[in-house]
């Protein structure tokens, strides 16, 4: 029972996380760090050590990445939107996949881990993506559309079922969140080719 609550509570913040950075607001973090902190010790109950891990990464993050929103821009201190190039997304990708199985390999060979190599490949996955979210990579929503699909299975195999909702939900934000982004960025665009002589 105490475990559900604060499964509810974790699941709650990290809907607010998700819909306040889609906003592009710097309350998301703070979110960020509850729910990361409650799910820290949420997955580690469970058996999916990676995504236990992964959690403490993001409270980490969580400190930095508001950090980097609050003092990260070059003129006004706060950070633009930007792109990256395909070969920067092809390296990113192979990065990944060579990553998670490494992991899931030593996963197998050494520890009791439910599904080592996809909690691998979400955990590598989700570490890098996290970084495109802090220096607001826009191209991070579709990165985070594919992760938050595979997680959803994961946590309904390991009776997760309101982190599988919390993801399901995720899924169809991170599609709000990527729309809104891009209109962002592209009106900064607009306004930087408007002042361009």
């Amino acid at each position: 029972m105490i475990a559900l609550g604060f499964e509810i509570l974790a699941v709650a913040l990290a809907i607010a996380y998700l819909l306040l950075a889609a906003r592009e607001s710097i309350l998301c973090w703070y979110c960020a760090f509850a729910s990361s902190l409650i799910f820290v010790f949420l997955f580690w109950d469970v058996s999916l050590l990676m995504e236990s891990m992964l959690n403490i990464f993001y409270v980490v993050m969580a400190v930095v990445g508001w950090r980097q929103w609050k003092f990260g821009g070059k003129t006004d201190g706060e950070l633009a939107i930007s792109t990256l190039q395909l070969w920067q997304h092809g390296v990113i990708i192979g990065l990944m996949l060579s990553l998670a199985l490494i992991n899931g390999w030593l996963l197998t060979r050494y520890t009791s881990a439910a599904w080592p190599y996809l909690d691998s490949f979400t955990t590598w996955a989700s570490l890098i993506t996290t970084f495109m979210v802090v220096f607001k990579v826009l191209e991070n929503w579709l990165y985070w559309f594919l992760i938050d699909s595979i997680s959803i299975y994961l946590y309904i195999d390991r009776e997760l079922y309101l982190t599988a909702l919390l993801f399901f939900a995720y899924v169809i934000i991170v599609v709000f969140g990527y729309i809104n982004w891009r209109k962002t960025y592209q009106l900064a665009g607009q306004k930087q080719a408007a002042l361009t002589p």
